[in-house]
């Protein structure tokens, strides 16, 4: 028997506290004060607050920032450490590199004027703005279903079912969802959000586009010595360890306020090797003689994993579709060069903003179709960016770390992003995996616990959390394909790809099984973009679950 649902409206439904979204909600609001319009603004955030499941680096430019709330310096916003000092290194082996010149790094890549932030606090600061303009949040609620008109309009969203058993009885604590009606619905879940995913599908928006492309990032915050610690300093790599299994990608470590470090490593999903382990490359690349000796002594605080919308221009799909808007990472606004989205996600969303204002204002001839949001991003400072940029993947997927950066170099600091070419990528990340049989195996080293570590103590430090008797989120198409195909040809890979422990191969009297184990998961949504045969479909779990990120 159907549950009837509890339904609220609204004018805009935005799904998603994380910069996007609530850039979106604070430029609404602004707008509506300037023009003199009562327009109601609803986010909703699966996270058991805001910031709780937002995980960036991050380095961030301050640009939208300063657009948005050009007194942001007086206001608090928790933008503390200035960047002081850039350095880029090209790791050889485990134990030598090569400080590069700055004159051999990409311009878009240096950091001067940036800041060295916890987006998770931004965000929690960017939420209190938010709601001061009269925006309502509402974090622990998970968007779980896109609704529709009869003629076909996103109509808004209904989120999830509380207190629905791991069997799919009510129980006693049982809760139905809630509907939410807008006229427009922003969404804003980030990477691989999987509501996009199914707009994407059911609009056709990427037809034409290069598919997207993405990459694991992996992070934690460690409390090191005082007179180890230099506030302000940027550490961006390249090569070691990534470079023994061909695998693109990169490592980083900034120097927070507080003795504290921000460090990981980002591995590109477009790797062939299936015995690559982007949880265990962090972990050696921690023993770099160039790393190691900062976190020796040290404390490790928290530890999380995302993934990361990397496409960039030519894999941008059609950001507008009738009832709404993808906007920030869930479209893919990233910048590969400059290693930032978070700039461009808060650009648009405030460009998002701009074309919902601009719609309400006209009453019953409001179109359903947002189409003058395509024309404010081509205007836009953002566009540029993400076209003068638009080989990066091309090149470094196509030809390797070491001519694809000198390839970048050449585009960025000699001709400026204006190459009379565009490069594409067309093969799926998913696809690029190799048969097992035909790579090297890799043997990974132990942790010492000291300063490397194994999965499950790392999830610990994500306070991760889910009702354990609820349906599993971590969804397969079909229950056969992992130990039928995947484990022959694969070695199952996800027992290594999924940076929490999640799947694993398990050994029982009766012989082999997959095991999932959902409570681990920090939604990273790496499982639903690699696995090689596209059998795993990431679908939210009840709201509040997840991991709880203190300042990631």
């Amino acid at each position: 028997m159907a549950v009837e649902r509890e339904s609220m409206e609204f004018d805009v439904v935005i799904v998603g506290a994380g910069p996007a979204g609530l850039s979106a909600a604070c430029r609404i609001m602004q707008l509506a004060q300037e023009k003199e319009q009562e327009i109601t603004v609803c986010v909703v955030e699966k996270g058991s607050e805001v910031g709780a499941h937002t995980l960036s680096g991050a380095v961030l430019e301050p640009r939208a920032m300063d657009e948005l709330f050009p007194t942001w310096k007086d206001m608090g916003a928790p933008l503390n450490t200035a960047v002081k000092q850039d350095r880029f290194f090209f790791y050889l082996s485990q134990k030598s590199a090569i400080k590069l010149p700055n004159f051999f790094i990409p311009k878009p890549t240096h950091n001067d004027g940036n800041y060295i932030v916890s987006m998770g606090n931004v965000c929690r600061w960017m939420a209190e703005q938010a709601e001061g303009l009269g925006v309502e949040v509402y974090p622990g609620f998970a968007a779980a279903e896109v609704l529709y008109h009869e003629d076909g309009r996103v109509k808004g969203i209904a989120t999830g079912d509380m207190g629905v058993s791991a069997s799919g009885e009510h129980k006693d604590s049982y809760m139905p969802g809630m509907e939410l009606h807008a006229k427009y619905t922003l969404f804003a879940e980030g990477c691989r959000g999987h509501l996009g995913k199914q707009l994407i599908n059911h609009f056709s928006l990427d037809a034409g586009k290069d598919p997207q492309h993405y990459g694991i990032g992996i992070k934690e915050v460690w409390e090191i010595a005082p007179e180890k610690h230099e506030e302000g300093l940027v550490i961006h790599g390249l090569g070691w360890p990534l470079s023994e299994s061909n695998t693109g990608g990169g490592a980083f470590m900034y120097h927070a306020e507080n003795n504290q470090v921000y460090l990981g490593l980002i591995a590109d999903l477009n790797y062939s090797n299936p015995h690559m382990s982007p949880f265990e490359e962090f972990q050696r690349w921690k023993h770099h003689a160039q790393t190691q000796p900062y976190l020796e002594g040290a404390t490790r605080l928290v530890y999380g994993a995302r993934a990361i919308t990397k496409g960039g221009f030519n894999s941008l799909p059609k950001m507008h579709f009738p009832g709404g808007l993808l906007i920030g990472c869930d479209a893919g606004t990233l910048n590969s060069v400059k290693i930032k989205g978070n700039h461009t996600a808060m650009k648009s969303g405030m460009l998002a903003a701009e074309a919902v204002v601009e719609a309400l204002g006209l009453g019953e001839a409001a179109p359903a179709d947002l189409a003058s949001y395509a024309d404010k991003v081509e205007a836009s400072w953002m566009h540029e960016e993400l076209y003068t940029t638009r080989n990066f993947s091309g090149f470094m997927h196509k030809f390797g770390i070491l001519i694809g950066s000198a390839m970048v170099w050449l585009d960025q600091n000699i001709f400026g992003g204006k190459l009379p070419f565009t490069l594409n990528d067309d093969k799926p990340d998913y696809a690029a995996m190799k048969p097992a049989a035909e790579c090297k195996k890799i043997d990974y080293p132990k942790p010492d616990n000291k300063i490397s570590f194994d999965k499950l103590s790392s999830v610990f430090l994500s306070n991760t959390n889910h009702e354990e008797d609820q349906p599993c989120h971590l969804t397969l198409i079909d229950p056969d394909v992992p130990l039928g195909k995947n484990l022959p040809m694969y070695d199952e890979p996800a027992q290594r790809y999924c940076p929490a422990g999640v799947y694993e191969i398990v050994e029982d009297p009766e012989g082999k099984r997959f095991q999932i184990n959902a409570q681990n998961c920090v939604h990273c949504k790496t499982c639903d973009i690699k696995d090689p045969s596209q059998n795993i479909v990431w679908v939210t779990p009840e709201g509040f679950g997840g991991p709880n990120y203190p300042n990631m």
